[in-house]
């Protein structure tokens, strides 16, 4: 049985150390990567309820408003944060739907909105 020296335990707590970093940078990857799909999911959910909201607003027979048409078409965890509005332009109109992105950490509190439009001709 060979004879271990001060040399290899101190080696065996710098491995410990690393292999603590390279675990903290793989999560820290991990999360953002999730905070990426989450962004993209926001972004085409906005598309989903712009559509859905234009399609209330021109339509004359319509049974619900254009914004609860909208909000009804998307994810109610993400329809609580949305803004959804419109304008009309002589024989059409277009309805612009903002939604918050959520945030995994703190860190990414800052990410904004996710914003689409939505133009249809009037019924």
């Amino acid at each position: 049985m060979a004879k271990r020296t001060a040399r290899d335990a101190r080696e065996r707590g710098q491995i410990a150390l690393e292999y603590v970093g390279v675990v903290t940078i793989l999560l820290f990857l991990a999360l953002a990567a999730i905070q990426l799909g989450l962004a993209a999911y926001a972004v085409q959910q906005a598309s989903t309820a712009a559509r859905a909201a234009a399609r209330a607003a021109t339509y004359n027979e319509a049974t619900m408003n254009y914004q609860e048409a909208g909000k009804a078409s998307m994810s109610n965890w993400l329809a609580k944060k949305t803004d959804i509005s419109k304008q009309s332009s002589g024989d059409q109109i277009e309805v612009t739907v903002k939604v918050k992105i959520p945030p995994i950490l703190p860190i990414f509190d800052n990410l904004g909105e996710a914003r689409r439009s939505a133009t249809m001709p009037l019924d």
